[in-house]
């Protein structure tokens, strides 16, 4: 280990010192001098000697305005090498055959005592396949990474694997660490702060660079482990269409507060989203093509594809099309509304059959092992990610649906929804909900703030159904604010279920929250409604309460 713990002081050592080579040619080496002497002297000054404190003290207030940004730059810099340095450095411990970590011996200890208390082996990979565990991306505008020091970062990290190889020569090593000194230039070189803050669409894309940078590796790598945890207990597997993990969204679609998120925001997002997947499928479906060559192949397959000399990557032929005709759908969609053509990808199951099928094939002939290998992961993500990446949940505050009801029920003569009591607003909303009538006659002209909370709708409706997620109603507080947004995405013309979450706040709505949802779920006709559990939402915020 005295090993391992010395290559990580050299990492970071030569991480510095490119760092500082950087630094010193576009700043000189006056100024490199000036960062090392704040160093030794932060360094000195943690064991706490006034001395060495007021030291550190007077070298900082010596600096000059425009020296300070390029100072915090640079530890800020060295700080991130540092990390990128300590990751590389943990997967090497663990590989070198340190105990792993406790959430990685997790689900082999829990089956393992699930087991010694009598569940059976059938139940539990039952189970297990069954879990819908739903994680939410958010990002806070000022907490945004720029996607392009994301990508700086993760080739840095391949870079110091690559230096691992103990068999590497003086020029292989020459060009590797010639190649950090590029990547650390360009990092330096980079901004890291926005001089403005970013749009909704820069944090969805944001979202889909994780997905795209980290995600998209971790997930297959963490059910190819719980699939073999799996048998290991009790030899059997998991279903190829398990996805205890899925993902959803509020980036594009938490318009709670953000004037910025718009419905075209939204529509923006759900197009770029069926962009990125399509091309993270096609880089997937390219590796496939290139490593399934092989002959022999089921009847199934040979019924789809015919006597081709090369089956499978005749079925992956026309996948890749389709792909492509999807990525390409969405591109032109961004800018001029086109309607998706036949071989444009819509339902999740036409991504995945034509994989399960050379699946099945390759077991059926004896190729278990290719079929196990990057194809096995391709149709994880598939089940994972599906044809959207995420599922885009809608926030919005209750006061903006009352107060576009309260314009429609004024334009109608009835009154201000806003003015009547719950029973009262309650009647007209489950009267509504019952009508087969439009609520809206054609020449009614809203005002932009309900015209904006109606297009919203027009495009929750328009939207494929796995493509969102649940609409969140944001300071929640009565059974009236969820039937408020039943009844407006029933005009908008949504035929299908969607989860509408009510989200208490407020200590006065959390205290009352269970008899709202009691009320709510005593509605006559609301229960036929739901087509599945009642999701609420409790205490989101980001201050104390």
């Amino acid at each position: 280990m005295a090993e391992i713990d010395a290559r990580l002081r050299e990492e970071v050592h030569l991480l510095g010192e490119l760092l500082g080579h950087t630094i010193s040619t576009q700043l000189g080496d006056e100024f490199l001098d000036k960062i090392e002497r704040i160093r030794k002297a932060a360094k000195a000054g943690r064991s706490g000697t006034d001395a060495d404190v007021e030291q550190l003290t007077s070298t900082l207030g010596d600096l000059g305005d425009d020296e300070l940004l390029p100072v915090a730059r640079a530890f800020n810099q060295f700080l991130n090498l540092a990390n990128i340095a300590e990751q590389q450095h943990r997967v090497r411990r663990r590989r070198a055959g340190e105990a792993e970590p406790f959430e990685l011996r997790v689900l082999d200890e829990l089956l393992e005592r699930l087991l010694a208390e009598g569940q059976s082996s059938d139940e539990l990979a039952r189970q297990l396949g069954r879990l819908d565990i739903e994680l939410v991306l958010t990002a806070h505008p000022t907490e945004v990474a720029r996607r392009t020091l994301i990508q700086k970062y993760d080739a840095i990290a391949a870079q110091l694997t690559a230096l691992d190889h103990s068999d590497l020569s003086p020029a292989e090593r020459e060009r590797i660490v010639e190649r950090l000194q590029r990547l650390i230039a360009e990092a330096w070189h980079t901004e890291e702060i926005r001089r403005s803050r970013p749009s909704p669409v820069d944090e969805a894309k944001w979202g889909f660079a994780v997905i795209e940078h980290s995600l998209w590796q971790a997930v297959p790598q963490f059910l190819r482990r719980a699939d073999r945890s799996l048998e290991a207990a009790t030899g059997l597997r998991l279903p190829l269409e398990a996805a205890p993990i899925r993902f959803a969204s509020w980036m594009g679609g938490d318009r709670d507060g953000n004037p910025n998120v718009t419905a075209r925001v939204t529509r923006e997002v759900l197009l770029l989203a069926r962009w990125m997947a399509a091309d993270l499928y096609l880089r997937d479906v390219d590796q496939l093509a290139a490593e399934l060559s092989m002959q022999q192949a089921s009847d199934e397959l040979r019924a789809q594809v015919g006597d081709s000399a090369e089956p499978y990557r005749a079925q992956l032929k026309h996948l890749r099309e389709r792909l492509r005709e999807t990525r390409s759908w969405a591109q032109q969609t961004l800018t001029v509304d086109i309607a998706a053509g036949p071989s444009v990808l819509q339902d999740n199951r036409d991504l995945l059959a034509p994989l399960q099928l050379c699946y099945q094939s390759l077991h059926q002939c004896g190729m278990g092992v290719v079929a196990d290998g990057p194809l096995l992961d391709c149709l994880r993500r598939a089940a994972t990610f599906g044809l959207f990446l995420v599922r885009l949940d809608v926030r919005q505050d209750s006061a903006r649906h009352a107060a576009a009801l309260s314009e429609i029920t004024d334009y109608l003569g009835l009154g201000r929804y806003t003015d009547w009591d719950e029973e009262a607003r309650l009647d007209f909303l489950q009267r509504e909900l019952d009508s087969r009538r439009p609520l809206l006659p054609s020449d009614y002209r809203p005002s932009a703030d309900t015209a904006e909370v109606l297009a919203t709708c027009r495009e929750v409706a328009a939207a494929p159904a796995a493509s969102l997620g649940s609409y969140v109603i944001s300071m929640a507080g009565a059974a009236s604010d969820v039937l408020a947004v039943q009844l407006l995405l029933k005009e908008a013309g949504l035929r299908r279920p969607m989860r509408v979450v009510p989200l208490f706040e407020t200590l006065a709505d959390l205290d009352h929250a269970g008899p709202v949802m009691d009320r709510l779920l005593g509605l006559p006709g609301y229960r036929a409604r739901l087509h599945g559990p009642q999701e609420v939402m409790i205490g989101y915020s980001d201050s104390a309460k």
